[in-house]
């Protein structure tokens, strides 16, 4: 009777301890859950399409097992990305490539939070690259490249390195041999190079968005129409060409143009029709009220930007720093022949034997970041359209430096 009622207690206790450890069934394991979907827009160039979509796919492998991707590619000219990314903001991309000059406009609007690890890209990077990235200090911005500028390139089939340290000689030099030498006059991009080194001024007002300009001045060792009229003795050489980049191209390949002022993004294009007779320098010097004036430039970088109203924020972020590491500048270099604003890739063998970079560098003893506001360009473009084509309307060379400051300084 006793064993009987010690198995039967031995029985209860058994099923007591199996319930109890029915009821304490171990979670599932959250790993073994369905992975989250990161879909991402990314904005950028329309010819930097093939690149990019090998970053993507780098990308993806790398952070491969911690989520699905969903990366959309969407063509967008980074020099308007501002305003096409403020028209909506909720609405636009993850991830956008944009020059420097909108990042003071984009971090105002709200559009670009700061850099959560900006000590790392600081000290990653290339100081001017920094600066171009930042507002009041703060960085706001992925630096990308540091080659949004311009240069000379010239066909060393024609040109001495003495030649090309004047415009006056290249333009005596192509007119012999029945060729061109070309810039855009239509970009006031490129026309600041005429009144960068005189002393005559543009920026930017206090608040960011409004210009200041003495470009008509007429007072000083420099004046406005000093400048005017050596433009209008440049446009009328027989070998002066006003032409814009792809019809500088053109030129390059058809053997019409010898020498023309562009950037980085057209060497790989030159050096194949120039071949080992393609040479890079800084711009030359002009003739300008009885002196020689060093050709200036405007200068800057292109950045990668998060949009604060990222649905992905996190992810979108690591992609930005993705996109703009060592080693994607490096392959950017090799695929674009755009200069790295990565101090590491900056300082490859590779990127400092470039002929273009170096021209790049030693011109940027020349130059000023780009910072004006949006009224700076149609009045300088209206202007210079009239030097090129010889002043047609016969109007004063003060009254059209006077108009043309009038819309640059607009409010």
């Amino acid at each position: 009777m006793g064993k009987q009622i010690f198995l039967g207690a031995i029985s209860a206790c058994l099923a007591f301890l199996l319930t109890a450890c029915a009821g304490q069934t171990p979670p599932p394991d959250e790993s073994l859950s369905a992975k989250e979907t990161v879909a991402l827009t990314v904005w950028g160039a329309e010819e930097d399409e093939a690149l990019l979509e090998q970053i993507f796919s780098s990308f993806k492998t790398h952070y491969a097992g911690q989520a699905d991707f969903q990366i959309t590619y969407q063509p967008q000219s980074e020099s308007n990305c501002k305003d096409a990314l403020l028209a909506d903001l909720e609405g636009g991309a993850d991830v956008f490539a944009f020059a420097d000059d909108q990042v003071a406009a984009l971090a105002a609007a709200g559009g670009l939070d700061p850099i959560a690890d900006a000590a790392a890209i600081r000290s990653d990077c290339l100081p001017a690259a920094v600066e171009a990235a930042s507002v009041g200090g703060t960085l706001y911005a992925y630096p990308l490249t540091a080659d949004n500028g311009y240069f000379l390139y010239y066909n060393k089939a024609y040109f001495t390195e003495e030649d090309v340290q004047s415009l006056d000689r290249m333009l005596e030099v192509a007119a012999q041999a029945g060729k061109r030498v070309s810039m855009d006059w239509s970009s006031a991009w490129y026309v600041y190079a005429f009144f960068g080194n005189t002393g005559l001024e543009i920026g930017l007002n206090e608040d960011g968005l409004t210009n200041y300009c003495t470009w008509n001045s007429t007072e000083g060792p420099i004046r406005g129409t000093d400048v005017a009229q050596s433009m209008l003795n440049i446009a009328a050489s027989p070998a002066f060409s006003n032409r814009p980049d792809g019809e500088f191209l053109a030129g390059v390949r058809d053997g019409t143009v010898i020498a023309g002022v562009s950037g980085v993004w057209n060497a790989l294009a030159v050096e194949e029709a120039w071949g080992g007779s393609m040479g890079a320098a800084k711009l030359p010097a002009y003739t300008c009220a009885g002196q020689q004036v060093q050709m200036a430039s405007f200068s800057g970088c292109k950045l990668i930007g998060v949009n604060a109203y990222s649905k992905h924020p996190d992810w979108a972020a690591r992609l930005a720093e993705w996109m703009t590491g060592e080693e994607n500048q490096n392959l950017r270099f090799e695929v674009r022949g755009q200069g790295p604003a990565n101090v590491n890739a900056a300082n490859s063998p590779q990127v400092q034997s470039s002929p273009a970079i170096a021209a790049l560098l030693e011109q940027s003893n020349y130059s000023q970041l780009q910072r004006v506001g949006g009224k700076f360009w149609d009045p300088v473009a209206e202007f210079s359209a009239s030097m090129a084509q010889g002043n047609p309307s016969g109007t004063s060379l003060q009254a059209q430096l006077d108009r043309m400051v009038e819309g640059v300084i607009q409010r």
